[in-house]
């Protein structure tokens, strides 16, 4: 049974940092590609960031030099260091593996200016 839990969401002032974990199992997950997603209300899911299996990054230009995708193999867990946030970042946040297509429950994050 594939399973993604998210963790690290929150409350957080604009400006500051948060740190998203998503914890894989089930799945090869050293060989699958990553990814972060996030849905704010009224809104369409929309992608965040990407990260291959080879540790190749893609970003959204909404968050391009604030926000970082990473993965930890070993641990089977794919983070996102969330930097600068703005309001404009509240969102609930998704964690998806491409292999497979599978998707977490999601994280709340709400930034507060």
């Amino acid at each position: 049974q594939v399973q993604l839990v998210e963790s690290g969401g929150g409350l957080v002032q604009a400006g500051g940092s948060l740190r998203l974990s998503c914890a894989a199992s089930g799945i090869i997950f050293s060989i699958s590609a990553m990814g972060w997603y996030r849905q704010a209300p009224g809104k369409r899911r929309e992608l965040v960031a990407t990260i291959t299996s080879g540790g190749t990054t893609t970003y959204a230009d909404s968050v391009k030099g604030r926000f970082t995708i990473s993965r930890d193999n070993g641990k089977n867990t794919v983070y996102l260091q969330m930097n600068t946030v703005k309001p404009e970042d509240t969102a609930v946040y998704y964690c998806n593996a491409r292999m497979g297509g599978y998707w977490g429950q999601g994280t709340q994050v709400t930034v507060s200016s």
